[in-house]
């Protein structure tokens, strides 16, 4: 392999460890041992069931296998660790025990190979429990060196690149996703303790609806039409709910092509319900049930410390409309704003930019407004409910003001963490919002929604009075495993390739 002069030492030294583990591989396989061969591994025990109950395994034979993690070789005698998948085990390897021949082969193993051992438990004389090995069988070859133990792999580019590799020499990582897989799994059983049906619908759509976001969009080859990654799962649930459903929910993957930083990820899970002849005052109750038994099933409390915040989340949650929140915080009162001129004014005057002219509205300014100014003081978890009707185009107006919507947001620690509505069943309001939709996107609005004469024929059909709920499992993750950046809580995030050199 030809060197250029100016690779660091490093690089020149792992280059040379791989070309000197082909060789071993290459004499395995001139022996007619190739590891790659070997199809199947019959293993008794992992080495968490041994070592969890030791007296029930001493001095019993076991089968075990797994990657070399640690090795010390001793003239005739040596130990090596092996890590499975759920915890690390030593063995005991010895020239009387193996012979000649495969004590010799074993000398020859790498840090990372893939072993299986067939040995006896018992302690050492420092106590620690152990497998004493009668055979030991090489099952796969690492061809790449894994990072140096103690400086390990700690570059946050290269973990979330190499997941596979941050799995193996950072443990602590494999516990959050262990974690994330118990806490779906929870809300799971909660929901279908709450009647709640499972169900699975499209990721590729004709139109991008249910939210406010700018879509991915492919090709179709088949039909020779342009279709879109869901940006939601909502419109196609609400027809659930007018075909009879009572109560639906589905925990799936949808995809938004916009920015990237440690709470957005490209594509991400989100949990979606909607529950017919129910309100966003019954969205509010299984919210704080959800987050509250979740928390307690998995981590055994309600109250938690997230980045250094203290949060309870036991049930009681404040609930506070918007325009309330506003006042609060900052004493401006937008019921004494009717216009929207006077919020127009009223938010230049605070220097506050409006992103473009199809929102100078006096909801947008009330958007605006929140976001400036109280998001990041709701530490403890709040709903704030009564949203703008500009920017709920799904959900019901509030009968005592046509202003507003029956709609909440979720915040904990200054982050949304859901979104609710009393769902909007009214097709002829609903089809003017699609059109007030429709004309901001034809004005630049890239995030806007589109018409979808389909879920506007549903709706004539009739769809009953219904609570819809969606929260963000990632950052709920987040939120439970102490993790700053959502990328710690995905097992393959999105990432920029790297330029070829």
């Amino acid at each position: 392999m030809q060197e250029n002069n100016n690779i660091e030492e490093q690089e020149v030294d792992l280059n040379q460890l791989m070309r000197i583990r082909r060789d071993k591989l290459s004499e395995l396989q001139e022996q007619g041992k190739d590891p790659f061969e070997i199809t199947k591994f019959n293993r008794t025990n992992t080495a968490g069931e041994i070592k969890a109950d030791y007296d029930k395994f001493e001095q019993k034979d076991v089968t075990v296998a797994g990657r070399i993690i640690a090795k010390r070789i001793m003239g005739k005698a040596s130990f090596c660790t092996i890590q499975d998948s759920d915890e690390k085990i030593q063995s005991y390897v010895s020239i009387n025990d193996l012979g000649e021949e495969s004590y010799k082969a074993f000398k020859t193993f790498d840090i990372g190979d893939i072993i299986g051992i067939t040995g006896f438990v018992f302690k050492t004389r420092t106590e620690e429990i152990s497998v004493h090995a009668k055979e030991v069988t090489l099952l796969s070859k690492s061809l790449r060196p894994l990072p140096e133990k103690f400086h390990g792999l700690k570059d946050p580019d290269l973990r979330y690149r190499q997941r596979y590799t941050d799995l193996i020499v950072n443990p602590e990582v494999k516990k959050t996703f262990e974690i994330r897989s118990k806490i779906i799994s929870n809300i799971r059983k909660i929901l279908e303790e709450e009647g709640f049906l499972e169900v699975e619908t499209p990721v590729l759509n004709t139109i991008s609806g249910g939210a406010t976001a700018r879509p991915f969009i492919t090709h179709h080859n088949a039909l020779d039409i342009n279709m879109y990654l869901r940006i939601a799962l909502e419109l196609n649930l609400k027809r659930l709910i007018v075909g009879g459903f009572d109560k639906v929910y589905e925990i799936g993957r949808v995809f938004r092509n916009e920015g990237m930083d440690i709470r957005h990820n490209p594509e991400f899970t989100m949990l979606e319900l909607y529950a017919a002849y129910e309100d966003y005052n019954d969205m509010m109750d299984i919210t704080e049930k959800i987050f509250t038994k979740t928390a307690q099933e998995i981590l055994g409390t309600t109250k938690i410390t997230y980045q250094g915040q203290e949060i309870d989340l036991t049930p009681g949650w404040k609930r506070i409309t918007m325009v309330d929140s506003i006042k609060e915080v900052t004493g401006i009162d937008f019921n004494d704003i009717k216009t929207d001129e006077e919020a127009v004014k009223l938010a230049k005057e605070k220097g506050i930019e409006i992103p473009d002219v199809t929102k100078e509205t006096r909801g947008d300014v009330i958007s605006l407004f929140f976001d400036e100014y109280v998001e990041k003081t709701l530490i403890q978890p709040t709903f704030i409910y009564e949203y703008p009707v500009e920017i709920s185009p799904l959900a019901k107006k509030c009968p005592n003001n046509k202003k507003m919507t029956e709609r909440f947001e979720i915040f904990i620690g200054g982050r949304e963490y859901g979104n609710a509505f009393s769902e909007l069943n009214d097709p002829i309001d609903q089809y003017e919002r699609f059109k007030k939709q429709v004309e901001a996107k034809e004005a630049g609005d890239e995030e806007a929604g589109m018409m979808d004469e389909d879920y506007i024929n549903a709706l004539e059909i009739g769809l009953p009075p219904t609570g819809g709920l969606g929260i963000g499992i990632d950052r709920l993750i987040m939120l439970l495993t102490d993790s700053a950046s959502v990328r710690d809580v995905l097992l393959f995030p999105t990432m920029k390739p790297l330029l070829d050199h």
